[in-house]
């Protein structure tokens, strides 16, 4: 599937991604490799914690997030990467099972001084199987131009 370029994004779209469901083994896999908290990787530990039982790392999810949107196929071929983010924000534990999914609305496209690309800031909300905010995020993204200006 090849990607939209950046004249293809208009302010107000929204992207619906597939879902993936996080495991206990793959939440203290990722944990004990990025985030060796307890209540990451240590389920008897984690339930006498803050979060009374396991739950996997803010990372994890972020990075999942990023996941689940790169497999929608909108950046096939057009990514050039990404400027940076704004507003993380960890609203709800999320615990082995759980099955997450992502809305991700353009709020802002904006062409690029260097030509050939412009930025498209996208607000993910992640939600989980019972359609909870689990996290939220605005990230730009850097998308290659159909044309050689993004004017």
């Amino acid at each position: 599937m090849a990607g939209r370029h950046y004249e293809e994004f208009r302010v107000g779209d929204v992207f619906e991604t597939g879902e993936a469901t996080l495991s206990e083994g793959e939440i203290i896999e990722f944990a004990r490799r990025y985030d060796p908290q307890s209540f990451h990787v240590d389920a008897e530990a984690a339930a006498k914690g803050p979060f009374g039982g396991l739950i996997a790392s803010g990372f994890q999810t972020l990075a999942l997030t990023f996941r689940l949107l790169v497999d929608t196929g909108i950046i096939d071929d057009t990514s050039q990467g990404g400027s940076g983010g704004d507003e993380l924000r960890w609203t709800r534990p999320v615990r082995p099972g759980d099955t997450l999914r992502v809305r991700a609305e353009v709020i802002e496209t904006r062409p690029s001084s260097r030509g050939g690309r412009g930025t498209v800031r996208l607000a993910y909300t992640t939600l989980n199987q019972r359609g909870e905010v689990v996290m939220t995020i605005t990230l730009n993204h850097l998308v290659a131009c159909r044309m050689t200006d993004a004017g």
